[in-house]
């Protein structure tokens, strides 16, 4: 069923957003590790996840799962419920399950769209599952307005190792930089330009 949607949702992505990956190298063939990108729009959530060619879980606000539809898709595509703005004990949980069972899973640091735009500090929430769980964080930069038939790119960088941080997570003022440090590569993803293919 997984499979299925996925295909419909990509030749949809292709059709409307004409995406272009770069890096995709990055993106180990096996293993765990945290995707992290710029949160421009609804719909990069979706372009990350049919564009990469391996499974990607995400972490999505709560709200959208109320709706009985939207529970049972969320199911279908690998979305898991959070709770903005508390310290959600049920999602840190399944996403060191996630990191145990050698899967990718999708974060957008920002918390909401735009984030970094709107003066939001970046969440610490995926450096702090990174270094706990030791995996790396592979980070994105999202480009584009996502205006119907204009070009979306994802900029994808090199894993950044977070396992030497592991015995700090309880450092907030660390964890804090780290996640500030990550949200400056995502950006710095995000407006640099490339001509070369992936």
């Amino acid at each position: 069923m997984r499979e299925i949607f996925k295909f419909i949702f990509k030749i949809i992505t292709i059709i409307i957003y004409r995406p272009k990956i770069i890096g995709a190298e990055n993106v180990p063939k096996e293993g765990n590790a945290i995707i992290c990108a710029n949160h421009v729009h609804f719909w990069d959530s979706v372009v990350i996840i049919v564009m990469l060619k391996r499974k990607v879980n995400v972490l999505a606000k709560e709200e959208l799962f109320k709706p009985k539809f939207n529970k049972w898709f969320a199911g279908v595509i690998g979305a898991y419920p959070v709770k903005r703005g508390t310290a959600d004990l049920g999602a840190v949980k399944t996403s060191l399950k996630l990191m145990e069972n050698k899967e990718l899973l999708l974060v957008f640091p920002e918390g909401t769209r735009n984030g970094v735009a709107k003066g939001k500090k970046a969440k610490k929430g995926s450096v702090m599952i990174a270094a706990t769980s030791e995996s790396p964080i592979i980070p994105i930069g999202v480009q584009g307005t996502f205006k119907p038939f204009t070009k979306v790119t994802l900029n994808i960088g090199k894993p950044i190792d977070y396992s030497v941080y592991k015995n700090e997570t309880k450092d907030k003022a660390k964890m804090d930089e780290l996640a500030q440090e990550l949200m400056t590569e995502i950006i710095k993803l995000r407006d640099e330009k490339k001509e070369r293919k992936a």
